[in-house]
């Protein structure tokens, strides 16, 4: 039997399961809010052409409002200015939309403090117990957050979330093999981050040296710590800094 086809029915048979890892997209969806004067993205809005009716009577169907950047999305290198000449979205290598996962849970020591950060040393620590970080693979920082995701304001809780200290974030970058950084916070980065010296450091760090972001996921708790394939494709906007996505985990059971 060849691998697409043993795939496939450890799939129907449930050997594989395949976890949904992104949050429902809609006009409540929580979005970053930055202070005046930057721009703020927009919410996600449907905006209905037909249902129907005398404006089409067989058919229902929608335009789209919305950033690239709101609710669980991929974001491209050239989303920053430290990677200005890099990927726009329709750029990323079909080969890195599939690719490993490792789970770094540290859901209580945010449960305790909401703007707790990872640091290099509980890496290495994780490393030291798991093996190391995955050649081409994402890093999948669960924190809890998603838990809160159905209210914006708890979500957003006035700017302290989780997230990645600066040194790390670096060492993120430019130490580990890792493709990229998965959050379930509205960005990659920290609530607090604007503050940190670079401000925002996994963006800067991480798609400044040519790797992804994927944020507001969601039941990284039923993921193994070791062992998933994350399936990440965004939409292949030319142009496009990030795209709204639909992230699948296939673990083997």
């Amino acid at each position: 039997m060849s691998i697409l086809r043993s795939l496939l029915a450890s799939v129907r048979t449930g050997g594989v399961e395949i976890i949904d890892l992104t949050a429902p997209l809609s006009d409540r969806t929580p979005i970053l809010q930055l202070p005046e004067p930057f721009g703020n993205a927009s919410p996600f809005r449907l905006e209905e052409i037909s249902r129907y009716d005398d404006r089409g009577p067989a058919w229902y169907w929608n335009d789209i409002h919305t950033s690239e950047h709101t609710g669980t999305h991929f974001d491209a290198p050239v989303h920053w200015v430290t990677a200005r000449e890099g990927q726009d979205v329709s750029q990323v290598p079909v080969r890195s939309l599939i690719a490993p996962a490792v789970v770094l849970d540290y859901s209580a020591e945010a449960a305790e403090d909401p703007d707790f950060l990872l640091q290099i040393e509980h890496v290495r620590e994780w490393e030291r117990v798991n093996g190391a970080l995955p050649e081409g693979g994402w890093l999948l920082y669960r924190t809890g957050w998603d838990a809160r995701s159905d209210d914006a304001a708890d979500f957003l809780n006035q700017g302290h979330s989780p997230g990645i200290s600066v040194e790390c974030a670096r060492w993120l970058a430019e130490e580990t093999p890792i493709l990229g950084v998965g959050v379930e916070t509205v960005g990659t980065d920290a609530g607090a981050a604007h503050s940190f010296d670079p401000a925002f450091p996994c963006h800067s760090f991480l798609l400044g040296a040519g790797k992804y972001g994927l944020t507001q996921l969601r039941n990284l708790a039923q993921l193994p710590t070791t062992g998933a394939v994350v399936l990440a494709p965004p939409l292949p906007i030319v142009g496009g800094s990030g795209s709204p996505v639909r992230v699948l985990a296939l673990v083997e059971r």
